[in-house]
């Protein structure tokens, strides 16, 4: 993971330069302050990572990919920024969420700006790629979009299937972690052929990445998941455990709902792991896990050096947080 840790350095050094330009220092400052706090609050930084470790796999300097990199990152900050509004959320990385210090309306309008600032980014590129790259982050972002209008819809639904719940996370999660390594590869010179392999590989791990985010959603603890545990059973989110549990258990699931208990959360949780529904969501994890490394494998003989890229991958795959 020496790999992670020197691009995540590159990476944050290059923000940190990035927040001295003159665009961090627009006026008013209450419409990017958010969006200075919400970047400089820490994350895995997974997305700029796999695009550096994109450009470095075709053998070229990370610092090429840096237009790509900050491009992902604030796209996906941005969307961070909505969906905690959406979701109500009070806690994002162990910290108050935007909405929380600076109100809905201004959460808003900073997220609106971040997502320009994006394209700004993009457009620091080499022109000679520039639209191939902004047909690519234009297609994702409306994948992503479209992603998290299903989420929303899926909640007035009673009952979705696995086939719709595994489509809304391939566009709301998985796209935008496609999008960061097949355009790290297009910007370091590889061929069409390598870069939609990459994106596969990157489609199935983000969705693996999705389905382990639900599960420690669920399961895992405040203090190293750094949101508040247990939320998407409360809201009814469906995902996929809640998907499983409930139409495989849909008695079980209305008798905890209907009961008086001052607790449903951990009754239904109890009830997922009692029955097999945690134990299917994390087959489904490897499942997908393992066609990334699949679809990773396509390129070994096409002189792009997979190994930090299947390191990164185990790492996903093993993680706590």
């Amino acid at each position: 993971m020496n790999s992670v840790d020197r691009l995540r350095k590159i990476f944050l050094r290059s923000l940190e330069s990035d927040f001295s330009e003159p665009e961090w220092n627009r006026q008013p400052d209450s419409l990017y302050a958010p969006q200075r706090y919400i970047l400089g609050i820490g994350g895995k930084r997974l997305r700029p990572i796999l695009a550096l470790m994109a450009v470095e796999s075709m053998g070229r300097n990370a610092l090429e990919g840096l237009p790509v990199a900050h491009a992902v990152e604030k796209f996906h900050n941005f969307s961070l920024i909505h969906d905690d509004i959406m979701d109500e959320a009070p806690i994002r990385r162990g910290k108050a969420t935007v909405h929380e210090n600076w109100g809905i309306n201004t959460g808003i309008l900073s997220g609106d700006a971040l997502l320009v600032m994006a394209y700004r980014s993009l457009l620091k590129a080499p022109k000679s790629i520039t639209y191939d790259l902004l047909e690519i982050f234009n297609q994702t972002a409306l994948e992503v979009c479209e992603g998290q209008q299903m989420d929303m819809d899926f909640e007035s639904l009673d009952r979705i299937e696995e086939g719709q719940y595994l489509n809304m996370i391939r566009n709301k999660t998985a796209a935008l972690i496609g999008c960061s390594l097949q355009m790290g590869s297009l910007i370091a010179g590889a061929s069409k052929e390598v870069s939609k392999s990459l994106f596969n590989f990157g489609i199935e791990l983000g969705i693996s990445f999705q389905i382990h985010d639900d599960l420690l959603d669920a399961f895992g603890s405040v203090e190293t998941f750094g949101k508040q545990i247990g939320g998407d059973i409360h809201s009814q989110k469906k995902t996929l455990l809640w998907t499983h549990f409930s139409n495989h258990r849909p008695d079980a699931l209305k008798s905890i709902l209907k009961s008086e208990s001052k607790d449903k959360v951990q009754e239904i949780l109890s009830a997922m792991e009692s029955s097999g529904s945690r134990a299917y969501v994390e087959d489904q994890r490897k499942k997908h896990f393992d066609l990334a490394i699949s679809s990773l494998h396509n390129v070994k003989n096409d002189n792009c050096d997979i190994k930090d890229l299947e390191s990164l991958a185990n790492w996903i795959f093993d993680r706590e947080v």
